[in-house]
C-alpha cells in the first residue's frame, strides 16, 4: 500500500502537467479550429524542459508510455462488425487493401530516401492507417534506439499537419473528380490520417458522405489491432537484438485490450453509454500522451531528422490517395 501510495506522489506532478497541457490544446482547438493533437504536440514541445529535470520528469514518461497505451486499447469500443459489413465487402476489401499496400511501398521505398525500415513502418503506419494514433501505437513495439521519439514526434507532426491539409483540400478534390456521396465518403475515408479531419472533411460535403467517411475510417482504425500484431511478431522474429535494452514484447497488451473492447462492442455487451465515455476517454488519453512525448522532445533533435523524411511521409500519403482513388474509380 506504502509504494503505492509513494508510486503515486512520484507520478503525479508530471502527470498533473500532461493533463493541464492537453487541456490547454483541447481548449485552444476549439477556439480557433485547429487540430488538438497537434495543439497538445507544440505546447508540449514548448515546455520540454519539464520533461527532462525536477519532480514532472517520471509522470511524464508515464503519461507518454502507460497512458498512451491504455488510451489505444480503449480505441477498441469503436470499432462494430455490424457497422464495417453495413458498406459491403468490396468497398471493405479496398480499404484493407490500401493500409496493406501502403504500408508494403513505404518499406519499399524507404531505402531511396536513406530510410531505414523501421522508420518505413512507422511513417508508412500511421499513414495507412490513423496518423497520430498509429503512429505511437508502432512505436510501442519497435526496437528502441537513441532517435525513436525524435522519429515518433516528427511522424505525428507530420501526419497531422498532412492529415489537416487533406481536410481542406480533398473535399475539393472529390468535387472536381465527380465523386458522387458514398463515392467521395469512401475516398476521404480511406486517404486521410486522423479520425477528427475524416469527420470534418466529409460533413462539410454532406450527411451522407461524412457518414460513410467515418465508417471507412473505422475500418483503417480495425487494422491498428492486426497489424501492430504483425508487425510484433515479424519484429520479434526477424529484428530481435537490434534494440538498445528489451527486445519489442511479442504480443503488446494494448493489442489485446483494444482487441477484447471491439469484439465485446461487436457483440453488443458494452452499452451505449458506457462505450461513448470509453471512446472518449481515450481520446483524453491520447491527448494526453501526445503532450507528454512532446515535453519530453528536444525540438534541434527534431529539426536533425531532414528533408527526406519529410519526402517519405508526403510519397506514402500520395501513394494512399492514389490507391484508393483507383479503387473507387474501378468498383464505381
Amino acid at each position: 500500500m506504502d509504494k503505492g501510495i509513494d508510486a503515486a506522489k512520484t507520478l503525479a506532478p508530471g502527470i498533473t502537467m500532461a493533463v493541464i497541457v492537453a487541456i490547454s490544446a483541447q481548449f485552444l482547438a476549439q477556439h480557433y479550429g485547429t487540430p488538438a493533437m497537434l495543439l497538445a504536440l507544440l505546447l508540449g514541445i514548448a515546455v520540454n524542459f519539464l520533461g527532462s529535470e525536477g519532480k514532472t520528469v517520471e509522470g511524464i514518461s508515464f503519461s507518454a508510455r502507460s497512458l498512451l497505451r491504455l488510451g489505444v486499447a480503449l480505441l477498441g469500443v469503436r470499432i462494430s462488425f455490424d457497422l464495417m459489413m453495413s458498406l459491403g465487402l468490396p468497398l471493405i476489401g479496398l480499404v484493407i487493401a490500401g493500409v496493406a499496400a501502403t504500408i508494403l511501398f513505404g518499406l519499399l521505398v524507404a531505402r531511396l530516401f536513406g530510410r531505414g525500415w523501421d522508420f518505413a513502418l512507422l511513417t508508412a503506419g500511421s499513414v495507412a492507417i490513423c496518423g497520430a494514433s498509429a503512429a505511437m501505437a508502432i512505436s510501442a513495439i519497435l526496437p528502441r534506439n537513441d532517435r525513436s521519439e525524435q522519429h515518433l514526434i516528427f511522424t505525428v507532426m507530420g501526419v497531422t499537419v498532412l492529415s489537416t491539409l487533406a481536410m481542406i483540400l480533398y473535399p475539393i478534390a472529390v468535387g472536381l473528380l465527380g465523386l458522387g456521396e458514398v463515392q467521395g465518403g469512401v475516398f476521404l475515408g480511406g486517404t486521410i490520417h486522423d479520425v477528427a479531419q475524416v469527420v470534418g472533411a466529409g460533413f462539410t460535403i454532406s450527411e451522407t458522405t461524412g457518414d460513410t467517411a467515418t465508417l471507412v475510417k473505422l475500418i483503417r482504425v480495425a487494422m491498428l489491432a492486426p497489424v501492430v500484431l504483425v508487425a510484433s511478431l515479424l519484429i520479434r522474429r526477424y529484428a530481435a537484438g537490434q534494440a538498445e535494452g528489451e527486445n519489442p514484447p511479442l504480443l503488446p497488451g494494448f493489442v489485446i485490450g483494444f482487441l477484447v473492447l471491439a469484439t465485446l462492442n461487436s457483440l453488443h455487451l458494452i452499452p451505449g453509454l458506457v462505450s461513448d465515455l470509453m471512446s472518449s476517454a481515450s481520446r483524453w488519453l491520447l491527448l494526453t500522451a501526445i503532450a507528454a512525448v512532446g515535453m519530453k522532445t528536444n525540438i534541434k533533435e527534431l529539426l536533425q531528422v531532414g528533408g527526406t523524411a519529410i519526402a517519405l511521409l508526403t510519397v506514402e500519403t500520395a501513394f494512399i490517395g492514389v490507391f484508393i482513388l483507383a479503387g473507387v474509380k474501378l468498383l464505381a
